[in-house]
């Protein structure tokens, strides 16, 4: 027995670990992010690889029915696809991080969850949960330089094997039966197949569920289906000095600067994974790390910029992304985008070099002290003095960028957008921001 245990503890002692985060738990996605990457424990992209669980958010309604696409439901389905040996905790506080794991890594050791299934999920809802991600993390970069191109039609495979961009497995729905057959644009007679990403996927926005229709290769339709949430009184992390500035507190022009930096990298890094871009990835979510922690402008801009100038010079990544989710900006006022994708005027490339051009602005301007001005309401990802948040009006423009795209590339797509679903659960008390001006 002693053996035994001896063993586990050599297998677990750098757990894999699938992070499920809900809406409104970006400040401890963060910590736990900060705090894995300390310890060097891995993040994985599905239950089949996982070894602790960490779910990430209120734990108001953990036990209870919330619907279909509720909270509950994918938590409890993705606990029971973890094979054991697994353990699971729920962290709230970000405060407590490195305790939670600590708990969850002796819990791991003795076995503690081994054979603890949640209840069954019912049904109805389990295409939300069994196509989550296998990543597999490649070391073929060209000396960490480029992101890992993709094959030539993204390895795509009808029968819920292998999918991806740049070599990531895209989730699909074990024994997914075909719906039907249609004709493509060839005029040819192509099986029909629904799939659904999210909400759980690494690299992906929290709480969102993409119900996509392919047509061999070719998204043919696209719908948007966020996690219902409950509303909350907190703001949005990423845009919380913006609108306490609005309210009336005093919030430095250096401390605006600061999240927006951060936010910025935070989003760069999940595009960079999505491409393939491993390496890149973790550096550049390291200075976010550092960012958050308030090291100074001139640590900053050191950092921050070896990172855009590999960024800007990778013609790899500029092939992998040039074309894919074009948004002129016309189109993008239309639709009510107001942030980096209304400046952008083009592509997921476009939308990648106005983030570089804001991280490189911003971390110069950390340490300014000067008050921001509560009439700059403009947070990470737009206007947040308008009816509809800035994250709202990207996942209404996701549809139309999406269909008539390969499937590959889908990910791509949406993380050039990154969507903050914590703006749609924020309700903003009566008499806060509201114009437009």
């Amino acid at each position: 027995m002693e053996l035994k245990r001896t063993l586990v503890r050599a297998a677990v002692s750098r757990p894999g670990v699938l992070l499920a985060t809900s809406p409104g738990a970006t400040r401890q996605r963060l910590a736990v992010e900060a705090e894995l990457a300390r310890r060097g424990w891995a993040c994985v992209g599905g239950p089949a690889e996982a070894d602790l669980f960490v779910i990430l958010g209120d734990r108001e309604g953990e036990d209870e029915d919330e619907g279909e696409g509720g909270e509950g439901d994918w938590v409890a389905a993705l606990w029971q696809g973890i094979p054991a040996p697994k353990a699971r905790v729920w962290v709230t506080d970000p405060g407590r991080v490195a305790d939670a794991l600590d708990s969850g890594l002796a819990d791991l050791v003795r076995g503690e969850h081994g054979n603890d299934h949640a209840p069954d999920a019912p049904d109805a809802h389990h295409e939300h949960h069994e196509h989550h991600e296998h990543h597999e993390h490649h070391e073929h970069q060209q000396n960490g330089d480029h992101p890992t191109p993709p094959s030539d039609h993204g390895g795509h495979d009808m029968h819920g094997g292998h999918h991806g961009h740049a070599g990531h497995d895209m989730g699909l729905v074990e024994g997914l039966p075909m719906a039907d057959r249609a004709d493509d644009r060839d005029g040819l007679r192509l099986d029909v197949l629904h799939v659904p990403l999210g909400p759980v996927l690494a690299d992906w926005p929290a709480g969102l569920i993409l119900r996509l229709t392919l047509q061999g290769d070719l998204v043919q339709e696209a719908t948007v289906e966020p996690v219902t949430t409950p509303p909350s009184p907190h703001p949005p992390f990423w845009d919380e000095p913006w609108l306490r500035a609005a309210s009336g507190e005093h919030i430095s022009r250096g401390d605006a600067a600061r999240r927006l930096c951060a936010a910025h990298l935070d989003s760069l890094g999940r595009f960079f994974a999505v491409a393939g871009w491993d390496d890149m990835a973790a550096r550049t979510r390291h200075v976010r790390d550092r960012a958050l922690a308030g090291a100074a402008a001139a640590e900053l801009t050191s950092l921050v910029r070896p990172l855009i100038r590999r960024a800007q010079r990778s013609r790899t990544l500029r092939w992998l992304t040039t074309g894919l989710g074009t948004l002129p900006a016309e189109q993008a006022r239309q639709r009510g985008v107001t942030g980096p994708a209304l400046v952008a005027d083009g592509d997921a490339y476009n939308r990648m070099l106005v983030w570089l051009d804001a991280v490189d602005r911003s971390a110069a301007d950390c340490d300014v002290t000067e008050a921001l001005d509560p009439a700059e309401v403009v947070g990470p990802r737009g206007r947040l003095d308008t009816p509809v948040p800035p994250s709202r009006a990207l996942l209404d423009s996701l549809p139309r960028l999406l269909e008539g795209t390969e499937f590959a590339c889908a990910r791509i797509i949406v993380a050039s957008l990154d969507p903050d679903l914590d703006e749609l659960t924020h309700v903003q008390a009566p008499g806060t921001v509201h114009s437009h001006g």
